[in-house]
C-alpha cells in the first residue's frame, strides 16, 4: 500500500530542512510550493504550471522566488549535499564529476552559446553545466553545480552584467569548476572516499595533483595517447602499455548491473612510477576491453588512471570506474522527474537558484526510494504528488 501520507510528511521535513536559508516566510513557502511542483506530474514544469500547481493566479511568485527573492541558494545546496550523504552515505560511496547540456533558443540566457553537449551528442545551442553526484549502494544523486560560462561571455562584461553575472566571476575551465565543489565538500570534511570523472578531467594534470595532494583516490578516464611513467621510468601511450599484456593478462568481470543485466568486460592493470603521490599509495594504469566486439572490428578498449592505497585491490578499481555511469542516470531522474531542463529563466541567479530545488527535488526521491526499498514498500513516482 502506498504511504502517501509518509512521503508528504518527509517532504514536509526536507522543507523544514531549508528553512533557515530563508529570512522571511514567503519566500519560503514559494521554496515549498517550488519542490511540490517539481515532484508532480507536470508534462512541463516552468513558472506558469508550478504557479498553477500551487493555486496562484500567475506566475510572479515562482519567478520572484528564482530571480529576486532574499534567501542563501548556495547554503541550501550545503544543506542539499548534507541531506544526501546523511541518508546515502556509505563507505563504498564515490563522488562523480561530470557535465550536462541544457539545450536553449536565444543569446541571453547566462552562458548560452553554440557548443558540444553529450545530451544532443552534437553541436548545439546550449548552456552547460557541471555537476557533483554521490552514488553509493542504497541510491545517488546530485549534490553539487557550476555554470559553465565560455570565454564568449566572460570576455564581454557587459554582457554578463545584463545576465546578472556578478563581477567576480571570471572565466574557469571545467575541471576548475569540478575541483570548485569538491573543495568545498572536502572543506565540509565529508569527501571521504574514491572520485570518478570522464578523461576531460583524467587528463587535467591539475585536477589529479589536487586530489594527491589530498589524498582522495581516484580513478580517472584517460585517453589512449595519454602518455604514462612505468616504475622504471620509460614513457608510454596508454594502448602501447595495453597492447603489452598477454592472452592470460586479462580477467573478465562485471562493471556493475546496467539496465541489460551485469556490464562484463575483460580487464587488466599495469603498475605506474608513483612519483608526487602520497606515501603508500600506488598508480595504476586500468584498461578495459570488450568482450565482442562488431564484426570485422577490433575490440573497443577504456582506459583510466588510477591511484590509491597500494593494497588496494584490482576490483576495487573496477568497481569504481563501473560508478561513473550512475551520474548519468541522476541526470536522467533529475530532469525527467524533477524539471532540472524545464526552466525558463535567463538570468545567472535564477539559473542557480532553479538548479538547486530541482537538485533537492531529485535527492528527495532518491532518498525516499532508498528508504522505502530498505522496508520493502513500494516506491514513490513523480506522479504521486500531482494532486497535493
Amino acid at each position: 500500500m502506498v504511504d502517501l501520507a509518509g512521503w508528504l510528511a518527509s517532504l514536509d521535513a526536507v522543507v523544514e530542512l531549508i528553512a533557515g536559508r530563508f529570512g522571511r516566510i514567503e519566500p519560503r513557502r514559494w521554496a515549498g510550493a517550488y519542490l511540490r511542483g517539481l515532484l508532480a506530474g507536470l508534462e512541463r514544469k516552468n513558472g506558469w504550471t508550478l504557479a498553477e500547481h500551487a493555486g496562484a493566479v500567475s506566475p510572479d511568485g515562482m519567478q520572484r522566488l528564482l530571480r529576486t527573492a532574499e534567501w542563501d541558494v548556495d547554503g541550501v545546496r550545503d544543506d542539499l549535499r548534507g541531506y544526501v550523504l546523511d541518508e546515502l552515505g556509505d563507505p563504498d560511496g564515490v563522488f562523480i564529476v561530470d557535465e550536462t547540456g541544457f539545450v536553449k533558443k536565444g543569446v541571453r540566457s547566462a552562458g548560452v552559446q553554440r557548443q558540444y553537449t553529450g545530451t544532443t551528442g552534437k553541436i548545439d545551442n546550449c548552456q552547460l553545466g557541471v555537476f557533483l553526484a554521490y552514488a553509493g549502494p542504497r541510491g545517488r544523486a546530485l549534490i553539487d553545480r557550476e555554470l559553465y560560462l565560455p570565454r564568449s561571455w566572460t570576455d564581454d562584461r557587459q554582457r554578463c552584467g545584463a545576465a546578472g553575472v556578478p563581477d567576480e566571476v571570471g572565466f574557469a575551465t571545467k575541471p576548475e569548476q569540478a575541483l570548485a565543489m569538491l573543495a568545498r565538500a572536502h572543506t565540509a570534511g565529508v569527501l571521504s572516499g574514491w572520485v570518478t570523472a570522464d578523461e576531460h578531467y583524467g587528463q587535467n594534470r591539475a585536477f589529479r595533483g589536487w586530489l594527491a595532494d589530498r589524498a582522495v583516490p581516484f580513478v580517472l578516464a584517460t585517453r589512449s595517447d595519454d602518455v604514462l611513467t612505468c616504475p622504471h621510468g620509460r614513457r608510454h601511450q596508454a594502448k602501447t602499455l595495453a597492447a603489452l599484456v598477454g592472452p592470460d593478462g586479462w580477467e573478465r568481470r562485471s562493471a556493475g548491473a546496467g539496465a541489460h543485466g551485469e556490464r562484463l568486460y575483460d580487464w587488466t592493470v599495469l603498475a605506474l612510477d608513483t612519483a608526487g603521490l602520497p606515501a603508500g599509495w600506488g598508480h595504476w594504469l586500468l584498461v578495459r576491453r570488450q568482450i565482442t566486439p562488431a564484426p570485422g572490428k577490433e575490440p573497443e578498449l577504456a582506459f583510466y588512471r588510477c591511484a590509491g592505497p597500494a593494497n588496494t585491490p584490482v576490483p576495487e578499481l573496477i568497481r569504481v570506474a563501473g560508478a561513473r555511469w550512475a551520474i548519468e542516470e541522476c541526470f536522467q531522474t533529475a530532469k525527467n522527474e524533477a524539471g532540472l531542463d524545464h526552466y525558463q529563466v535567463r538570468s545567472w541567479r535564477a539559473w542557480y537558484a532553479h538548479i538547486t530545488l530541482a537538485m533537492l527535488a531529485a535527492a528527495y526521491l532518491a532518498v525516499t526510494r532508498a528508504q522505502q526499498a530498505k522496508k520493502g514498500d513500494p516506491q514513490p513516482a513523480a506522479t504521486t504528488t500531482a494532486t497535493t
